[in-house]
């Protein structure tokens, strides 16, 4: 199979797990990783995974199915940022899909459907790892498939999340940490940290946990 995957943020999170599938998959397909959609070339699959910008519907005509993966019970959670806007509502168990991508921003046929277990202690790295595990496991099944897998329609009264903005890190300084923990373990400590306001000024908050052993 020629496959192509495109990650469009060259800083994702998802970047090894990326990697990782083409080292998997370069033995016994043709596979390429792109970061820019305008590099997408004509084959049988295009994964779209770990991507900030909507695909223009030219460039979706290249290959036979366009595959995106999105954790949330699609048409439920349609937009962006769905796995920490979910851990924000205190979820612990969060669906996830395998769907062909069309025009419509997150409207094409679902081929597989799986979930994202948490225990709810897991900071962004760990959410992130998690998710990049499933990830892989519902592409490669896709690809066992031979891009043969029969797809469902989605059902139901669609529901979307916003994009996130910078304001959504900060914290308030009038509310517990326990209040707040699911803001704390979402944040993400190079790119989007938690932050809060006091007395005239904004302060950057990071967090880790200790290690095992550790004092």
């Amino acid at each position: 199979m020629i496959i192509t995957i495109l990650v469009d943020d060259m800083k994702s999170w998802f970047i090894p797990h990326a990697r990782k599938l083409v080292s998997l998959l370069e033995k016994e397909h043709d596979v390429t990783l792109i970061h820019d959609y305008q590099n997408l070339r004509h084959g049988d699959c295009a994964f779209f995974l770990s991507c900030v910008k909507i695909v223009p519907a030219e460039f979706l005509k290249l290959n036979r199915h366009n595959i995106a993966v999105h954790p949330s019970d699609l048409p439920k959670g349609r937009g962006w940022s769905p796995l920490t806007w979910q851990i924000l509502e205190g979820k612990n168990k969060i669906p996830i899909v395998l769907f062909e991508a069309v025009k419509e921003m997150d409207r094409g046929k679902i081929y597989f459907r799986d979930f994202l277990e948490f225990e709810g202690h897991e900071l962004n790295d760990e959410l992130k790892q998690k998710q990049g595990e499933k990830v892989m496991e519902l592409v490669l099944k896709f690809i066992k498939s031979q891009g043969n897998a029969k797809g469902t329609k989605q059902k139901g009264k669609p529901t979307f999340y916003r994009r996130r903005t910078k304001e959504d890190c900060e914290l308030s300084i009038n509310k517990t940490i326990r209040e707040q923990f699911n803001s704390l373990r979402i944040g993400d400590n190079e790119r989007y940290p938690s932050s809060f306001r006091y007395k005239g000024h904004k302060y950057i908050l990071k967090i880790y946990k200790e290690k095992d052993g550790g004092m």
